[in-house]
C-alpha cells in the first residue's frame, strides 16, 4: 500500500562545493538519505576539491533574493539549512526572507572557514549574522571556533566553557544552540545541546579517520531533513548525530581525492 504522507521538504541556503563533499551537495545527499526533499538556494560557487578551495565566487544578493522567493512561493517548505553565506549582503537578503515566510525550522551552520583554512564568510559579515540570522534560528551549529568568532572570545577549551558559550549564544536570540566538539583535544567528540530548559550532553566516538570534509554541513543538514520527522529537537539532534558517525565510519569505502575525503552520506544503502 502506498502512504498518502508527503516527506518533509528541506530546503539548503547555502555554497557549492564542485568537489562534491561539502556545502550543497553534502546537503542534498543527507536530505535524501534520511528521508527529506531537498530544495537548494546557491550563495556562492567555489572551486575546490579534497584538498582546498581555490576560488570563490558570490553572487549579487538580489539573485539570491529571487531563488528564495522562486522556491517559497511555490513549494511548501518544511525546514531551512543555512551554510556558506559569503558576505553581508547576502546575510541580509536571507535573513529578510526568513523574516517574510517565516518557516518553521531553521537550522544555521555558521560557514566562516574550510578545513583547508581558506575563509568562507567575510569578517565584517560576521556582525550581521550574529545580529541578523541568529535571532531568526531554531538552533545554531558552531563548532569551538566558530563560537568563538560569533562571542569574540577565546575557542572552548573544555566541556564546561562549551556550556557556557552556547548559553551565550543562545542568550543572543538563538531558540537552541548545539555546540560541536570536535576540536576538543579530547579522546571522544561530545556535543552540548542547549536549551530553554538545559544543556543536554550528546557523547560519542572519535572516529580516528580523515574523511572528515563536510561534517558540518552533513550534521546541520540532518537536523534540518530530522527536524519536522521529529518529536523535539533534541530527539533529531541525537539521531543527526548518530547518523554522521556513521557517516565517517563508512567514508573508508569511498575513494574520492588525494585530500581529506567526504563522508559517506548513503553508507545505510550502499
Amino acid at each position: 500500500m502506498t502512504s498518502t504522507t508527503s516527506i518533509p521538504n528541506a530546503l539548503t541556503i547555502a555554497g557549492s562545493d564542485s568537489g562534491g563533499g561539502a556545502g550543497i551537495q553534502a546537503d542534498l545527499k543527507a536530505f535524501s538519505a534520511l528521508g527529506a526533499y531537498g530544495l537548494s538556494v546557491v550563495t556562492a560557487l567555489t572551486a575546490q576539491n579534497t584538498r582546498g578551495v581555490t576560488a570563490v565566487h558570490a553572487p549579487e544578493p538580489a539573485f539570491i533574493t529571487a531563488q528564495l522567493d522562486a522556491v517559497f512561493d511555490d513549494i511548501r517548505i518544511d525546514a531551512v539549512k543555512i551554510g556558506m553565506l559569503a558576505n553581508a549582503g547576502i546575510v541580509r537578503a536571507v535573513a529578510d526572507a526568513l523574516r517574510r515566510y517565516r518557516p518553521k525550522h531553521v537550522v544555521l551552520d555558521t560557514v566562516m572557514i574550510s578545513k583547508s583554512n581558506h575563509a568562507l564568510l567575510a569578517p565584517e559579515a560576521v556582525a550581521a549574522l550574529r545580529d541578523e540570522l541568529l535571532p531568526l534560528a531554531t538552533i545554531v551549529t558552531p563548532n569551538l571556533p566558530e563560537a568563538a568568532a560569533l562571542l569574540g572570545v577565546q575557542s572552548a577549551a573544555d566541556e564546561d566553557e562549551m556550556v557556557r558559550q552556547g548559553e551565550a549564544l543562545r542568550a543572543l536570540g538563538a531558540r537552541a544552540v548545539l555546540m560541536n566538539g570536535g576540536h576538543l583535544a579530547s579522546s571522544d567528540s561530545p556535543d552540548w545541546l542547549i536549551e530553554a530548559n538545559g544543556a543536554l550532553r550528546l557523547g560519542g566516538a572519535r572516529v580516528p579517520l580523515k574523511n572528515t570534509h563536510g561534517t558540518g554541513c552533513t550534521l546541520s543538514s540532518a537536523i534540518a531533513a530530522l527536524a519536522p520527522q521529529s518529536g523535539d529537537l533534541a530527539t533529531a539532534t541525537a539521531e543527526a548525530k548518530r547518523y554522521l558517525t556513521g557517516a565517517i565510519e563508512a567514508s573508508t569505502r569511498l575513494d574520492v581525492g588525494h585530500g581529506v575525503g567526504p563522508v559517506h552520506h548513503f553508507f545505510r544503502w550502499l
